[in-house]
């Protein structure tokens, strides 16, 4: 019988901050005291938003919800290295992104309350729709970096996937299209190690997820997807990379998903007991408050500010979200295509008789 050998590319490995606060000095990005509060209160808000949608839900008010609680530093760290003109191309685990990007929080909510109006963004907002479907995001972020390209805007596509969606074939198509035509993209994962119930294990037989940068001729780094610093770092280099013109990145963030894969599971039932107790101590919230404090930067009286801040600005969304008008009914029909083919529009005039009657 023949032998297998595993073979394992080299994979750089970043991190920064580590879980009691320390810094590596020699990789400290120049960020002064405001920017380093900036992300802290960026990961807070977060975590705020993400808890109240969970009891929405809960209550009825919202429909099903993707926690990103424990995944904050990849969100934030990579808005904060996106340029004003970047596009972010996401899944659907990224609300935290695309609320700093400029999505208003209300209409995240109404997108995963069912209201078609939660994919309609405010002018000059750079972002795509929620990709529910698995993958198919990464495919997108390929074509938009190569219509950057072409273009010679001053501007790069940053897409994002989980760790599962690697093992689709977009993801692949995407990456090698990407090196081939030398786009002006980086794509992140963000590795939770989850994929629903499926470990990550079971997704790759790969040391890493971004050695696979490496079959399609492009950068890969692995970064502490828990290290806001880290993420921030990768991030803003391979965006820099990509506005050069010298191709796309790609970054897997090592990261966690402390709550349920959405709101209609319970990962209890497939995940061994004391992981998330073991991933709770590396908070990437509570990371970069122990620096904060350690170095005078925050205190007590600054977090109660910002935690009432934050809860104040999480109702106000609550409340511009359920004083949205009712929308028609005809308006899960009318987002699907410029020009509805016959047999979509027999369905939707079935559905008005039915309703109006």
């Amino acid at each position: 019988m023949p032998r297998t050998r595993v073979y394992e590319a080299v994979t750089e490995r970043l991190e920064i901050l580590d879980v009691e606060g320390r810094v590596d000095q020699a990789l400290m990005p120049a960020l002064d005291a405001e920017a380093l509060r900036g992300l802290y209160r960026d990961m807070v808000l977060m975590r705020n938003f993400d808890d109240k949608a969970l009891k929405l839900q809960r209550q009825g008010r919202m429909g099903t919800w993707p926690p990103i609680k424990g995944q904050e530093a990849v969100q934030a760290g990579v808005a904060r290295a996106m340029g004003e003109h970047d596009w972010l191309i996401p899944a659907f685990r990224e609300h935290g992104v695309m609320a700093l990007r400029g999505v208003p929080l209300h209409l995240i909510y109404a997108y995963w309350a069912g209201d078609e109006r939660g994919s309609c963004y405010p002018e000059g907002v750079r972002c795509f729709p929620v990709a529910v479907p698995v993958g198919s995001q990464w495919q997108h972020g390929a074509g938009v970096g190569l219509s950057l390209k072409l273009s010679g805007e001053d501007a790069v596509a940053v897409t994002f996937g989980g760790d599962g969606s690697t093992s689709e074939g977009d993801f692949h198509e995407a990456l090698n299209c990407a090196a081939v035509f030398g786009v002006k993209a980086v794509f992140v994962i963000q590795n939770n190690q989850w994929a629903i119930s499926v470990p990550l294990h079971q997704q790759t037989a790969t040391a890493t997820l971004a050695q696979k940068a490496h079959a399609y001729g492009m950068p890969g780094i692995q970064v502490d997807g828990n290290d806001v610093l880290a993420v921030y770092v990768a991030t803003r280099e391979a965006i820099q990379r990509a506005r050069r013109g010298d191709g796309p990145t790609l970054i897997e963030a090592v990261t966690y998903r402390l709550g349920d894969h959405t709101t209609a599971d319970d990962a209890s039932r497939y995940r061994p007991e004391g992981e998330v107790e073991a991933w709770e101590g590396r908070d990437p919230i509570q990371r970069l408050r122990r620096h904060l404090e350690g170095a005078g930067l925050w205190d007590e009286s600054q977090e109660a500010v910002l935690q009432e801040e934050a809860h104040a600005w999480v109702e106000s969304q609550v409340k511009a979200f359920e004083e949205m008008a009712p929308q028609e009914p005809e308006a899960i029909f009318s987002s699907m295509y410029a020009e509805l083919p016959p047999h979509l529009v027999e369905q939707m005039n079935e559905l008005l008789a039915e309703v109006r009657s």
